[in-house]
C-alpha cells in the first residue's frame, strides 16, 4: 500500500500528501502512488523542462489536475480546479461541467466520447462505470500511462500546450490480447485558469481512435472474461 506519512511527496504532482490533505478522502481509501508511472514518464520523455519554467509548471499542474479528477472522491477537496466554474469538452464538443462528468460515468468516459454508432465503438462509455473504465485500462497498461508536456504556446490566462501520452500494452483489452508494444497519441488543449492558477476549463483536441484502435490489434481472446486487476488499486495510477 501507499506510505501516507506527512513529508511524503510526489516530483510532479501538488495536493497529493502533506497535511493539506489529512482529511482528503480518496476513491481507493488512500492516496495513489505514482512511483511506477513516473518512472516510465523519466525513461519514456522526449522533453526535460527546466525547474521553474513555464513548461515545467503546466506539466505539473496536467498531472496534478488528471490525479485529483480520477483520485479525489470529493469535489470539496480539489485545490487545482474550481468546482464551481470547471467545464471540460473535447474536439469542441460542448463543455461538461463536474456533475455531468459525473453522470457520463467519469473516468475516461468523458474523453473517449464517439460519434460513431455505438455498433462500431471500440469502447464504449456508456457501458462503463469510473470502475470499469479505470480498470481497463490500469490492466492494459501495467506500467501506467504517461504524459508530457511537449510544447507550450501562450501562458496564463489561457494556456495552449500540445501534449503526448504513452504507454506500453502490456495487458489485455476488450478481449483482445496484449501486444507488448509502446502505445502513444498526440494532441492539444486549453487551460483556461483563474487568478490563483486554478483550472477553470479544459479543452482537449485529440483523435481517440489512435490511441484506441491500437488496442485492439492484438489476436482476440477465447472465453474472455474482462478486465481483471491484481494487487492494490491505488499503486495502478496513471497519469
Amino acid at each position: 500500500m501507499a506510505a501516507s506519512s506527512a513529508d511524503q511527496k510526489d516530483k510532479y504532482r501538488s495536493y497529493l500528501y502533506g497535511e493539506g490533505e489529512k482529511n482528503t478522502k480518496w476513491r481507493f481509501g488512500a492516496p495513489p502512488n505514482y512511483d511506477v508511472v513516473n518512472k516510465l514518464f523519466e525513461e519514456g520523455r522526449t522533453k526535460i523542462w527546466p525547474p521553474g519554467s513555464l513548461e515545467e509548471m503546466v506539466q505539473n499542474l496536467l498531472k496534478t489536475y488528471e490525479m485529483e479528477l480520477f483520485h479525489k472522491a470529493c469535489v470539496d477537496d480539489f485545490k487545482s480546479i474550481d468546482p464551481k466554474k470547471f467545464t471540460l469538452s473535447l474536439n469542441g464538443r460542448k463543455g461538461l461541467g463536474l456533475e455531468d462528468i459525473k453522470k457520463l460515468g467519469g473516468g475516461y468516459n468523458p474523453l473517449l466520447q464517439s460519434s460513431l454508432p455505438e455498433e462500431f465503438q471500440i469502447y464504449k462509455p456508456s457501458e462503463e462505470t469510473e470502475d470499469s473504465s479505470h480498470r481497463a485500462f490500469t490492466t492494459t497498461f501495467p506500467r501506467g500511462f504517461a504524459v508530457e508536456i511537449l510544447q507550450v504556446y501562450s501562458g496564463p490566462p489561457q494556456i495552449v500546450y500540445k501534449f503526448r501520452h504513452w504507454a506500453y500494452m502490456e495487458g489485455p483489452f476488450k478481449g483482445h490480447a496484449p501486444t507488448g508494444e509502446l502505445i502513444e497519441f498526440y494532441g492539444m488543449a486549453i487551460f483556461g485558469v483563474d487568478e490563483h492558477m486554478k483550472i477553470v476549463s479544459v479543452e482537449f483536441f485529440y483523435d481517440p481512435g489512435e490511441l484506441l484502435g491500437a488496442l485492439v490489434k492484438g489476436a482476440k481472446i477465447e472465453n474472455y472474461a474482462g478486465e481483471m486487476t491484481t494487487g492494490c488499486p491505488i499503486l495502478r495510477s496513471t497519469g
